[in-house]
């Protein structure tokens, strides 16, 4: 009915001892069988982790955020609205020409030319003609504006409130030098990137004072500007006009002397500055150099003529008509070697073909013969003009010789002739620029777009300070979610157990309000019921012949829930047909007697210190209203647990039960402080650990399972109490864990009386939010006590 056989016989203390240390324990905190799997398992990132934690502590997150808002709207109403206004000014770069055709313009000078005009927008000289040309020294709002950030900024904002400041306690050259400082603090010119255009921007509490700023500071860079180079020269222009008259002279004369000599040496120059003899000479050689390509193409067919190869000629092979010989040739040829199997060479029909095979050959090399002749021919044409070519080239060279000579002069001539040209007219082109510059002014910039009044003001921007307010505050909600998962040193989930400690989770026990607990319990389709009966199928298998005969409950600390296990473990098992036995362990509180709503007056205490009388010992083990289930309550409590407990009286004891009862539930006291469940847990078969969630910390936990691994307790796994199921963050990890399916039927009337695992402890506040954060807070400052006395 255990899924397991029987065992007659209960292994003694030294027995379990050597098989819990071979199997389960190897001094590291390395365990085999349940959870070793899990000691080794390296910790890599998990987004769902991330999720969960957010799903966890959505509700700080949420006001965090809410308080992001908060901060961003009271950090925007702290701030004075500013407009700003931009006007696109070009920069007219002039190119440098350097000769007459060719344009020369530097990348690296315009690049300079536009951050001197950056600078010169943004300098001091520019700002004080702005501010006299506005008269901004005159004006109170501009000068003393509202701080840009202030707590009294609400107030004015909300009500209307604007404070009228006073110059009259300035002088004129100080209120200028603020005009200025305000001009040069909130102007920006930056250059637009792959334009010769600046953007001129001015930021202001007034978007009158925005625009104005922004359309003056261009007016007056161009008015500059102007002034710089309006003035001009009159004595250049003079100084000019006798450099035309002289490169004149000059020029005429340089050109009459070129003309006679050309006459005088007979020099004709064709169209594009050449004699007539250089380009005959190129004209032959040009067509010398033909001749000789046509003279080595028809040498190299004569050549193969020569060698016998005149039929694989290509004029040969391309001729249609000894083409068509060729084939005729080749088919009654091919009629001839057909029939010479059958008739002599001699019989008539044979010889007629020969003949006209004969005939058709002799044909096709006359053909052939008249192909070479004629590409004899032009083989020797060919010859006949290259070297008539080459002496009509001699003797042009030596009349190019002569014309060389000649033509030193008549270059010098024309070079002159040439410069003095350059030179008048790159005069007459200075002169018309000076007069057109001597009566209009040139700008050097332009104003592209002029500044609009702005409606909107730039700054502050709500959307971004609630963006950046709310990063914050994410960010701060993320550092005090790390904070308290630094101090929170409990265990939340189950794969912290199982990480943590190593071993098997076998059940999940859901957390029930104490008021409804005894109803729970007893709802057979209760989520808790439901969640118990897992419970015992997972001890049903986490042996390989079955559940243990001896079970031991225990706890890390007290009100963990282990003597509300043992009381329904044992009800579950019962169910199943095994006559179970539940003692009550735990000689200092006990707590089992108050469950089944028994007397306590003689008990385990008493049967070991031997004051039980003999007509009491049948009464001792107690029948109790669920079928097939006996408990042996605790007893009278005695002064000295531990050595009654490690008497070998008790082990006798847990041996003879074992072979009475199929399955011994001991609920045994708590680890910490206590040396009673260490030595309980070498007698019994197997030791279940109860770890609540959010309540017993990670430390605590792990001494108590080294505690009884030391003493040699066969840990076949943990189970996990008070899981808030129903908590939205561990519903969404744990979906699977529905026992709330069996709730249904109609409601489950109040069974009476209080259970109390707590031993004597207080019990929880009746809200169970209250109750939660009651825990979270008490385990935090637990967690954090325990790491600085590690620390320390």
């Amino acid at each position: 009915m255990l899924d397991r056989n029987r065992q007659h016989q209960i292994a003694g203390p030294g027995h379990a001892q050597a098989m819990s240390a071979d199997l389960y324990y190897d001094g590291a905190q390395n365990y085999g069988s349940y959870g070793g799997e899990y000691s080794d398992r390296g910790e890599s990132f998990n987004p769902l982790k991330l999720l969960f934690y957010v799903i966890q502590y959505r509700w700080l997150i949420v006001m965090m955020a809410a308080a992001g808002c908060v901060a961003g709207i009271i950090v925007t109403m702290m701030q004075t609205p500013k407009y700003q206004a931009t006007t696109q000014l070009e920069v007219l770069v002039p190119s440098a020409k350097v000769f007459q055709d060719i344009e020369v313009v530097s990348e690296n000078s315009d690049l300079r030319a536009f951050q001197t005009a950056r600078e010169k927008l943004k300098s001091r000289a520019l700002a004080q003609r702005v501010v006299f040309q506005l008269g901004l020294g005159e004006k109170p709002d501009f000068l003393f504006p509202t701080p840009d950030f202030s707590l009294g900024n609400i107030f004015y904002r909300a009500f209307g409130i604007t404070k009228a400041p006073s110059i009259q306690e300035r002088s004129p050259e100080q209120r200028e030098a603020i005009a200025i400082g305000r001009v040069l603090k909130d102007l920006t010119v930056t250059l637009v990137p792959n334009t010769s255009l600046l953007s001129i921007t001015f930021a202001d509490q007034k978007p009158k004072y925005a625009s104005d700023v922004a359309n003056q500071v261009a007016q007056s860079f161009i008015d500059q500007r102007l002034d710089q180079t309006s003035e001009t020269s009159e004595l250049a222009r003079q100084f000019i006009q006798e450099q035309v008259l002289q490169v004149k002279q000059k020029l005429q004369k340089s050109e009459e002397e070129l003309v006679a000599y050309a006459k005088d040496a007979g020099i004709t120059i064709t169209g594009d500055d050449k004699s007539l003899i250089g380009s005959n000479i190129e004209v032959l050689n040009t067509a010398l150099a033909t001749a000789i390509q046509d003279r080595l193409d028809a040498g190299r067919m004569v050549e193969q003529i020569d060698r016998g190869r005149g039929s694989s000629l290509a004029p040969v092979l391309e001729s249609e008509g000894l083409q068509k010989l060729s084939d005729k040739l080749a088919d009654l040829t091919s009629q001839y070697q057909q029939k010479l199997g059958i008739l002599k060479p001699g019989f008539p029909e044979m010889q007629q073909l020969q003949s006209q095979i004969k005939e058709l050959q002799r044909l096709y090399n006359n053909g052939v013969l008249a192909i070479t002749d004629s590409l004899r021919l032009k083989y020797q044409e060919a010859q006949n003009k290259e070297v008539d070519l080459k002496s009509k080239l001699a003797e042009m060279e030596k009349q190019q010789v002569v014309f060389n000579d000649k033509n030193i002069r008549y270059t010098i001539l024309k070079r002159e002739v040439d410069s003095n040209r350059s030179q008048y007219d790159s005069l007459i082109a200075k002169l018309n620029e000076v007069g057109v510059s001597s009566e209009l002014k040139t700008q050097s910039a332009a104003i592209v777009d002029f500044a609009a009044q702005p409606t909107m003001p730039y700054s502050p921007r709500l959307s971004i300070n609630l963006a950046i307010a709310i990063g914050l505050f994410m960010a701060l909600s993320a550092s005090i979610v790390y904070v308290l998962e630094l101090l929170n040193n409990t265990f939340t989930n189950p794969e912290q157990i199982e990480k943590e400690l190593g071993l098997a989770m076998l059940g999940i026990l859901p957390l029930v309000d104490d008021r409804e607990l005894i109803a729970s319990i007893a709802d057979q389709k209760s989520g808790l019921s439901e969640a118990y009966r897992s419970l015992r199928t997972s001890l049903q298998f986490s042996g390989a012949e079955g559940a243990p005969r001896s079970l031991l409950v225990t706890s890390s600390e007290p009100s963990e829930g282990k003597s509300t296990t043992s009381f329904k473990l044992g009800q579950d098992f019962a169910a199943l047909g095994a006559k179970v036995l539940i003692v009550d362990a735990d000689l200092r509180k006990p707590n089992l007697h108050r469950m089944f709503g028994l007397d306590n007056t003689i008990g385990l205490s008493n049967l070991l210190t031997n004051t039980v009388r003999k007509e009491d010992l049948t009464n001792i083990f107690r029948a109790t209203k669920y079928p097939n289930v006996t408990v042996l309550t605790s007893g009278t409590i005695p002064p000295n647990p531990a050595d009654l407990l490690s008497s070998p009286k008790m082990a006798l004891i847990v041996t003879n039960l074992g072979k009475r009862f199929d399955l011994v539930i001991i609920d045994a006291p708590p680890i910490v402080g206590l040396s009673d469940a260490p030595i309980l847990s070498r007698l019994a078969e197997g030791t279940l650990m109860v770890i609540s969630t959010n309540q017993v910390t990670r430390k605590s936990a792990k001494t108590a399972l080294k505690r009884l691994r030391a003493a040699g307790a066969n840990v076949v796994g943990a189970a996990m109490s008070k899981f808030s199921v129903n908590k939205f963050d561990y519903n969404y990890a744990y979906k699977y864990m529905n026992y709330q399916y069996y709730d249904y039927g109609t409601s489950i009337p109040k069974i009476e009386g209080q259970v109390d695992d707590g031993a004597g402890q207080p019990a929880y506040p009746k809200s169970p939010a209250f109750s939660r954060l009651v825990r979270h807070i008490r385990s935090s400052v637990g967690g954090f006590i325990d790491r600085a006395k590690s620390i320390s």
